[in-house]
């Protein structure tokens, strides 16, 4: 018996799609095509799944300097400005901006960031020297033409210090240039 649980499941994983071959959605395409998915992760507090992100980059893979887009698929309600809040917070621990730039950044976030619930996606587009834009379950919900604010708000989740280093290494699973 076991060894037939062993074989189903080497089978189910066998004829799972690989990462990158999965269809972006519109407004991912829109912003980076060719896009591929280069991992997906969840993310948890205590326990409690908050949202899947899924790391979306081009045929020349993951850089700083190279445009992707992150997306974020809610599991439960949340507040926009708790959202802001914890964003703002998250950029201080990766050592993000000054604090008089954090402070803009939370004062911008909190108009930016809607209320969620269970299945709303926020996708975060960065854009090389041009800053970031956001959409709201695929439709155009605010751009922040600043660089400095896209490099550490994408920090949260990519930079070395993020306080969430396994979803990290998930987003980052196959992120190099193919």
């Amino acid at each position: 018996m076991r060894r037939r649980q062993v074989l189903l499941s080497a089978c189910a994983l066998l004829s799972m799609p690989a990462f990158g071959s999965a269809a972006a959605p519109a407004h991912i395409e829109e912003n980076l095509p060719q896009a591929r998915l280069a991992g997906k992760g969840t993310y948890t507090w205590f326990g409690l799944a908050i949202y899947e992100a899924e790391l979306w980059v081009g045929d020349k893979g993951y850089r700083a300097d190279l445009p992707f887009v992150l997306d974020l698929r809610y599991a439960r309600k949340l507040d926009g400005v708790k959202i802001a809040e914890a964003s703002a917070e998250q950029m201080e621990k990766i050592g993000a901006g000054t604090a008089a730039q954090r402070a803009r950044w939370l004062a911008n976030m909190k108009t930016i960031f809607p209320d969620v619930k269970e299945g709303t996606r926020i996708s975060g587009v960065f854009v090389p020297g041009g800053g970031a834009r956001f959409y709201l379950d695929g439709k155009a919900l605010a751009s922040v033409p600043d660089p400095a604010f896209a490099r550490a708000f994408f920090g949260i989740w990519l930079d070395p210090a993020t306080s969430a280093r396994a979803l990290r290494a998930a987003l980052l699973n196959d992120a190099g240039a193919r």
